[in-house]
């Protein structure tokens, strides 16, 4: 049994390096925006164009990439998706043209989602007993956040080695080009590791508790969709993974808040941002032993309360108020931000889904959850040319707190349907087909 369970863990921890390593090249402008605008003589207009070329591929590949994970082998596509991504950093690389570079986004949103998303999480949900479920996904997004936190430390190192005190854009492209090349061969090894090491789908799901395999009456057929299109489960964990996948995303713009409207010279706001990044692990740790200790709905709610409350007091605390006043809240606002990332799919095995549909629910919920990539830069485009630069992020973040409100009726009724009088009464219609 310990040697079982040792199999599992170390596939697991590949599973989870994978995760962490595949976005890391894909967000270069996380800690590079500025360089590779020079290196590559394009504008920020071009970028968040290329970035949102991303976002559609995302948007777009999470449902089909459900479906390929029940019909192909997950450990395969990871392989595949891992060293696919790789070789597009190396074509990266290259400094080719815009043209070539809005091509590379385009492959990046398909290795990533269409042929990643569903089957890591899918293996995920195979390895994990039903007793560890929010540890493992919390694990996966903590765990996560360690592995492009290093990246992102080790990545820096490098490029300010390369570059020491120049300013010319020769070396500014070779520090560039440098980390570019780290990153993507951290990638393609993890691929051939994954290849190597991560057992078949059959052979995991030998160590799930329910089954022992899987015979020809419980394969995949399309037939069944219907039965998961009814499954009111599915609709309510993608609303709560919306909401709080849409209150996590002010994480991205709380540099922004402390530059502009606290006044925050740049190289502190770096160091915030920073503690703010290692604070996922932070988060996604304790959300998952959380999640397993006192409950996946209450850990979810509680993290979603306290996100919300912490947006709202950022937004209406006085920019007079102290700067460290503001550093404590946004970095306590950070581990909240990342607990409710870590935790909302721990509820997956609670969600009356059948395992050999489970690929197809995660792509579906994953659509529905993830569509702020779309919606919120709309928005907030809406809000600044509404309220301003400095109005702007404040309504941002109230908006926010809203959807995380918003997300916790959602949650009770998740958990109101879950109850056993509810049950008896009611029977979810997926567990048959």
């Amino acid at each position: 049994m310990k040697k079982e369970n040792l199999g599992r863990y170390f596939q697991f921890f590949l599973i989870v390096l994978a995760a962490g390593v595949i976005f890391p090249v894909i967000y270069l402008r996380t800690n590079y925006q500025e360089t590779i605008l020079e290196v590559f003589n394009m504008r920020l207009s071009d970028l968040n164009n290329f970035y949102s070329t991303l976002g559609m591929a995302f948007v777009v590949g999470y449902l089909p990439s459900g479906f390929l994970s029940d019909r192909f082998s997950a450990k395969w596509l990871i392989s595949i998706s891992l060293i696919g991504t790789a070789v597009c950093g190396f074509w990266f690389a290259q400094v080719p043209s815009l043209g070539s570079v809005n091509i590379i986004f385009l492959l990046w949103g398909f290795f990533s989602v269409f042929t990643f998303w569903s089957s890591h999480m899918k293996i995920v949900k195979m390895l994990a007993k039903s007793s560890e479920e929010g540890r493992f996904f919390g694990i996966l997004d903590g765990g996560r956040g360690v592995i492009e936190a290093l990246m992102g430390t080790v990545g820096l190192a490098f490029f300010a080695a390369i570059l020491g005190t120049s300013s010319a854009l020769a070396d500014k492209s070779s520090a560039l080009v440098a980390v570019i090349y780290l990153y993507s061969g951290i990638v393609f090894v993890t691929g051939i590791l994954i290849a190597i090491f991560v057992e078949s789908d059959e052979k995991l799901k030998a160590h799930s508790e329910k089954s022992a395999g899987r015979s020809e009456t419980e394969k995949f057929h399309l037939s069944d969709v219907g039965t998961l299109l009814k499954n009111k489960y599915v609709y309510l964990m993608g609303g709560i993974i919306f909401m709080g996948y849409a209150v996590f995303w002010t994480v991205y713009y709380l540099g922004g808040f402390l530059q502009t409207n606290v006044g925050i010279d740049a190289v502190t706001v770096g160091t915030v941002t920073v503690i703010v990044l290692w604070m996922r692990p932070v988060g996604g740790f304790i959300g998952g032993f959380l999640a397993d200790r006192v409950g996946r709905t209450k850990t979810i709610s509680g993290a979603l309360l306290g996100g919300s409350i912490l947006l709202v007091l950022t937004a209406v605390m006085p920019v007079t108020t102290s700067p460290m006043i503001f550093y404590v809240v946004i970095i306590l606002l950070g581990a909240f931000l990342y607990a409710i990332r870590g935790t909302y799919w721990s509820i997956l095995g609670q969600s009356k889904i059948e395992a050999v549909m489970m690929g197809t629910a995660i792509g579906l919920i994953s659509f529905i959850g993830y569509l702020p990539d779309i919606i919120l830069p709309q928005m907030n485009t809406f809000l600044w040319n509404t309220f301003g630069d400095n109005g702007g992020y404040n309504a941002y973040f109230i908006v926010s707190a809203i959807f995380g409100v918003t997300g916790i009726l959602i949650v009770v009724l998740y958990n109101y349907l879950h109850k056993p009088s509810v049950v008896a009464v009611k029977k979810p219609v997926v567990e048959t087909t």
